[in-house]
């Protein structure tokens, strides 16, 4: 067996480009999120929304829904909630544009650290409007991205294995639910539907739609092989886990082009 290929796992030295990426990726994703909150937080959940803040701030607990808009002198308002929003918005800006990273090493962590805890504060309190798992998956990417560091340093391999790792549970854990949820998954009739039933159908869904049985069996085959074999190999060695993680990307934009999901 040779083992450079296996040791190659442990070196971080050539992931700087991934780290690029990753964080100023991390921080679109968020600054989407805080411009979200920002303009449909408050006909949701603000002081006249249709379940407003305080309420749900009351009925529950700092234990189960952490919240600044829980700290003394610090209730929820609209105005604040669009302060902490256009905070948010700053700090994304300030790591999509580069700027965090021209810091020390450390200089990401609690930039990523305070992202988090801002929108953790909007998410725990709401309610079923906020209870998605994007939103949960979200907050763990935002969480752990801030640790790998500035080009000052190589990128901790630690906290790509973790990264991999949440990758691994995100797309392994959707192709599971399928094959124990829905009969049509198991017998690959699930995309002769797939195309047509889905929330927003744009053009090119239905051109989908209207491919041959044995189009949308394959389609079927393709998505289990992607979601419950691909996930292994993302902690396989170099070129293996290049390959898996690339037919994963390409199945997910395949999604987004047939089912509208951006």
């Amino acid at each position: 067996m040779d083992w450079t290929n296996w040791l190659s796992l442990l070196d971080a030295s050539d992931y700087t480009i991934a780290r690029e990426v990753l964080q100023r990726g991390v921080a679109v994703l968020y600054f989407i999120a805080f411009l979200s909150t920002f303009n449909q937080f408050p006909a949701l959940l603000g002081e006249r929304g249709l379940i407003p803040a305080n309420q749900v701030i009351k009925a529950t607990s700092s234990r189960t829904t952490p919240s600044l808009f829980r700290w003394h002198g610090l209730h929820y308002s609209d105005r604040l909630l669009r302060i902490v929003c256009g905070i948010g918005m700053v700090l994304s800006i300030a790591v999509i544009a580069g700027l965090v990273q021209l810091g020390p090493a450390w200089t990401p962590i609690p930039v990523f650290l305070l992202m988090w805890w801002l929108y953790l504060s909007t998410v725990s309190i709401g309610h079923r409007f906020y209870g998605f798992g994007w939103e949960s998956l979200l907050l763990e990417a935002g969480f752990i991205i801030g640790f790998l560091g500035t080009p000052q340093v190589a990128p901790p391999m630690l906290i790509l294995l973790f990264l991999r790792w949440t990758l691994f549970r995100v797309e392994f854990g959707a192709g599971m639910i399928k094959l124990r949820g829905d009969a049509s998954w198991r017998n690959l009739t699930a995309m002769n539907y797939h195309h047509q039933t889905q929330p927003m159908p744009n053009p090119v869904s239905r051109w989908a739609h209207q491919k041959p049985e044995w189009w949308h069996r394959a389609e079927t085959v393709g998505s289990h092989t992607v979601q419950l074999i691909m996930p292994w190999l993302l902690f396989f060695p170099q070129p293996v886990a290049s390959i898996a993680a690339t037919l994963i990307i390409v199945s997910q934009l395949l999604l987004v082009v047939t089912g509208n999901y951006a």
